[in-house]
């Protein structure tokens, strides 16, 4: 992150603007909504300028820009056509320690103009560093058909009835709760119809009953999905975005954790082969104990909660002790991998079914029923395999599959460190052992594994 973003309250505050042309002129209409007393200095006054003068009370110096104009201002906008002016401007800002922005010239600025959008009182801005400000102004375009100008008068309601709030509901986190519910509900729905009565009485009913709701909280089993953040549901990131905390296992990437709520208190509960960070009866526990706190709780998995995640044993604990609760599927590795590796789970060449199957060891052994598996005309995918790989090609083999029948191994599928390995049911464990395997890792068994060459269309880095 290049520049820190910051709103800085210019409110009755002197800025200095350098310049009087057209871009000035546009330096100058932002610092006044703002609220900036303005002084402009150029050695020409356009007529651009000019017309602001009553509008906003500028105070209009004709004469060249000298080191001693600086004075006591809050900020300073340099906007001239020369080069050696914007650099003096930007050298005595500096000794001054006061923020300025040379237009068009980065290097000079302690503070660059972001895109804005104004809802006022909610400001947004979109700022490239400089480095794209087309792309900038094309991503306010996108923010600003996303917001309605009504989102100003909902802020505006929501501060009428901060202190009363503030008073009737004691706790931070309930707080927090009550009104993102009021604000994603139907009193928003009310300010944005235009109905600003009504929303004032339903906010007022809902406050009322707030305070005979019990203050039980929920939790949200959210699939994470393979690995790319992109691939998460409208859902899962919503939730993510409201939960008090963020239960996750070592599965989910830390792209996807960093679009959980910043202030959300994260809990690692991560399991590997042979170190669990808690085992399972404690994560069913830790689940309802949180929630009876009062918390909302994102319980975050790698892929589906179904589907080997042991959702259904930690909802059970929840069942049991009537804790509301929402599951939120999420693209399992096996659809997300073999998508993205370009190996179709089904295709009426190569397989009629597809089975899921966990390749966790017990005891050094894979306990699967080999000769189902080992059946022509199917693909086969294997979760948490890696460690197993040998013994599931001897396996397969011994139990009548033929040791040239394809097999491929996707590395961290979805990601930018997705990497595909493919060989046969008798060389794929000596390729993947000569390979350093980050995982997690799936593997895909069946003739659908020859179509990868053909149909691979994700770009990451290449296979060493």
């Amino acid at each position: 992150m290049d520049y820190f973003p910051l709103f800085l309250k210019l409110k009755d505050q002197a800025c200095l603007v350098v310049g009087a042309g057209e871009i000035a002129a546009r330096k100058i209409e932002l610092l006044a909504r703002a609220g900036a007393n303005i002084t402009v200095i150029a050695g020409e006054i356009s007529l651009a300028v000019s017309s602001l003068q009553t509008t906003h009370d500028l105070t209009l110096l004709q004469k060249p820009f000298s080191p001693d104009d600086i004075g006591d201002f809050r900020l300073v906008v340099s906007a001239t056509d020369d080069e050696e002016t914007n650099r003096l401007v930007a050298k005595t800002a500096a000794e001054h320690n006061i923020p300025v922005n040379v237009v068009d010239n980065p290097e000079l600025c302690s503070f660059i103009f972001p895109a804005i959008i104004d809802r006022s009182p909610i400001i947004a801005a979109v700022s490239s560093g400089g480095a794209a400000p087309v792309l900038s102004r094309l991503l306010r375009a996108k923010i600003e058909a996303a917001i309605p100008p009504a989102y100003g008068r909902l802020a505006d309601l929501a501060d009428k009835f901060r202190d009363k709030v503030k008073q009737h509901i004691k706790q931070p986190a309930q707080r927090r709760i009550f009104w993102e519910n009021v604000l994603q509900g139907s009193v928003a729905e009310l300010v944005f119809s235009g109905k600003h009565q009504e929303a004032e009485q339903q906010l007022e009913q809902t406050l009322l009953r707030q305070e005979q709701d019990t203050n039980l909280g929920e939790v949200y089993l959210v699939g994470a999905g393979p690995g790319a953040p992109d691939l998460l549901t409208f859902r899962a990131l919503r939730l993510m975005q409201q939960a008090d905390v963020v239960v996750y296992d070592r599965l989910v990437s830390p792209e996807i954790l960093d679009l959980a709520r910043r202030d959300a208190e994260k809990i690692y509960v991560g399991k590997q082969r042979q170190y669990h960070a808690l085992p399972q009866e404690s994560i069913n526990t830790l689940l309802a104990d949180l929630a009876k706190a009062g918390k909302r709780v994102v319980r975050l998995k790698g892929g589906d909660p179904f589907i080997f995640g042991r959702g259904g044993e930690e909802i059970e604990t929840l069942m049991q002790q009537g804790i509301n609760f929402q599951v939120v599927p999420g693209i399992t590795a096996a659809s997300g991998c073999a998508t993205y590796a370009g190996i179709p789970l089904t295709h009426r060449d190569h397989a009629q079914s597809c089975t899921f199957v966990t390749g966790h060891l017990k005891d050094n052994s894979v306990n699967l029923n080999w000769t189902q598996l080992a059946a022509p005309n199917q693909t086969i995918v294997i979760y948490m395999g890696l460690a197993g790989l040998e013994k599931i090609c001897q396996s397969l083999i011994a139990h009548g599959s033929p040791a040239d029948l394809p097999i491929a191994l996707v590395q961290q599928g979805t990601t930018s460190n997705q990497r595909v390995i493919t060989g046969t049911l008798a060389t794929l464990p000596d390729k993947v052992a000569s390979q350093d395997i980050k995982p997690p890792t799936l593997i895909i068994i069946g003739t659908v594994v020859t179509l990868h060459d053909k149909l691979s269309w994700f770009q990451t880095r290449p296979f060493d």
